[in-house]
């Protein structure tokens, strides 16, 4: 006697339940997700641009500015909080180039 393993949809529940947590939505979409996911695909598609827009919003306000360079002024900031900084920078440096490679991704000068 041989037993017949089935999951009985669970992995189509799952991804539906992923996919729910992951789009900020209560367990009520869950079933509405399985049924008809274009809306909520569109949903992400459109929380994706939102993130991919202020990711190179953020590459950007790193830029130094163009043209006239402002006066130079003296600030006090911490190694520590300096050396965050420049971490976050790599961070977004890094999405940058992993989301348009070839595009318009501008690299962000290291000015330290």
């Amino acid at each position: 006697m041989s037993v017949i393993d089935h999951d009985f949809g669970l992995q189509e529940r799952q991804a539906a339940r992923r996919f729910t947590k992951l789009l900020s939505l209560d367990a009520l979409h869950e079933a509405n997700v399985r049924a008809n996911p274009v809306p909520y695909l569109e949903r992400a598609s459109e929380r994706i641009f939102q993130l991919e827009k202020a990711l190179v919003e953020a590459a950007q306000a790193t830029a130094p500015p163009e043209g006239d360079p402002a006066p130079a002024e003296t600030i006090l900031v911490d190694k520590a909080d300096y050396q965050r900084l420049l971490n976050c920078r790599a961070i977004i440096e890094k999405a940058v180039v992993e989301l348009a490679p070839d595009a318009e991704a501008t690299p962000v000068a290291n000015n330290p």
